[in-house]
């Protein structure tokens, strides 16, 4: 079995980076993904059987995906063929598979790995499916990005979808020995900035061993580099974020469900990765000002003000001067008193409106600008609230035949506790107007 160092043209002696020449050459030696490959794991099942079903391999870069699906391969005797969606078209896909048949025919099946597989269009996922089906070809994509918004559903049902973890810090740390193992020398750095390396390659062990490969050469002196040496010899990787894919819609997520929660610290985390990750700043202050009136509403009504003011200081001052106004809005937020209740007056309200249909006001409450109007009975028997003892009439305002509903049900917290004692007031005064009527 050539590796995919041969496969790309270059001969057995040529310079290989250190990720190729430490890629496992067995399952066995695969890092952090024992929940795959494990005996109990999908994947170690399947081994244990040797029987193999296509996959999507879903995971971040440098968690293992093309390694994997190479020695699936080898592990069950198939051929390995390798094609990447952003370099390959449907005439690459077509002359695979016929190549695929050829050996089925002599006895050979043929395991397709396509890297990057959701940059293949709608069509050309399509192209897949008569073989995958028809078993000339194992399949294995492997994608970064969330397969339910990426890949066709018709692919997807022919294909279980697994998830590789990014490495963490016990796989970056055995990768770091191997290489260190393979090289017959410690990498020329302290403790600290050893750990400072594995957060620097974010769970991505090829990333890894290319920074670890840079450290290497570098001119020995005997003294090992600190963190501040350590960022001078290497180049700073930026965090893993993608403004038009899953993690924008993830981090949002996290940072709205930190913020409702009332945890200002993982709040204003998130907020600094996606504002790292380079996210549009008033994308973030959208999702502030609606959270204001969702989650916080009338518990603190300032909430809507801060977040408003907010947005209008970014405007001002721009990056990075008014990202701290983005903070500030974050910390008030967080520290807000939480109420849905407006949030859930505006669902029960709309389903109300829709139940009810097209029923009109009631006539008192109408005005009645033509004669013909005021003769119907449009405006009459209307009390004008504030000639009315405590500026409350208490009449009806629902339609006639709709029995008063309670829609709006304010939170013992913050404002709403005042807002709920001014409706329970009106309450009982309407009860006894209603009373003496």
């Amino acid at each position: 079995m050539s590796t995919l160092f041969q496969a790309a043209g270059l001969a057995e002696r040529a310079p290989r980076p250190l990720a190729d020449r430490l890629r496992p050459e067995t399952i066995a030696d695969v890092v952090g993904q024992g929940a795959l490959l494990g005996p109990d794991g999908p994947l170690g099942r399947m081994l244990a059987a040797r029987r193999l079903a296509s996959l999507i391999l879903w995971g971040p870069p440098g968690s293992g995906k093309t390694t994997i699906a190479r020695l699936l391969a080898k592990h069950v005797d198939h051929a390995f063929v390798a094609l990447s969606a952003v370099f390959s078209g449907v005439a690459d896909l077509k002359k695979a598979i016929e190549a695929a048949r050829a050996r089925r025919q002599s006895g050979q099946g043929t395991l397709l790995f396509v890297d990057e597989i959701h940059r293949f269009n709608r069509s050309q996922q399509d192209g897949f499916l008569p073989a995958v089906e028809d078993g000339t070809v194992i399949l294995v994509g492997a994608t970064t990005e969330n397969p339910s918004f990426e890949l066709n559903a018709a692919l997807l049902s022919r294909c279980q979808v697994l998830v590789l973890e990014r490495l963490g810090d016990a796989a970056l740390e055995t990768l770091l020995a191997r290489a260190e193992a393979l090289l017959g020398r410690k990498l020329p750095v302290s403790a600290e900035a050893r750990t400072r390396l594995k957060d620097l390659a974010d769970g991505d062990g090829r990333y890894l061993l290319n920074l670890a490969e840079e450290l290497f050469q570098l001119p020995a002196d005997g003294v090992p580099l600190d963190p501040a040496g350590l960022a001078k010899a290497v180049q700073k990787r930026m965090p893993l974020y993608d403004k038009s894919q899953e993690a924008h819609y993830n981090l949002i997520s996290a940072l709205h469900k930190s913020l409702r929660g009332s945890d200002v610290d993982a709040a204003l985390y998130w907020l600094a990765r996606m504002l790292i990750g380079g996210e549009h700043p008033l994308y973030i202050l959208r999702r502030l000002v609606r959270f204001a009136v969702e989650d916080v509403g009338l518990a603190d009504p300032q909430a809507l003000v801060q977040a408003l003011a907010a947005k209008d200081a970014y405007d001002f001052l721009g990056s990075p001067e008014g990202e701290l106004a983005i903070v500030q809005c974050v910390i008030y937020l967080g520290t807000a008193p939480k109420s849905n209740a407006a949030y859930r007056a505006e669902k029960a309200a709309k389903a109300l409106a829709h139940k009810t249909g097209s029923l009109m006001p009631p006539k008192h409450i109408l005005n009645a600008p033509t004669k013909l109007m005021e003769q119907l009975g449009y405006a009459k028997g209307y009390d004008y609230d504030h000639e009315a003892p405590d500026a409350f009439s208490g009449q009806n305002y629902f339609p006639d035949g709709l029995a008063r509903a309670t829609v709006y049900d304010p939170a013992e917290r913050g404002f709403e506790r005042e807002i709920r004692k001014r409706l329970e007031y009106w309450t009982k005064l309407r009860s006894e107007r209603q009373e003496r009527a």
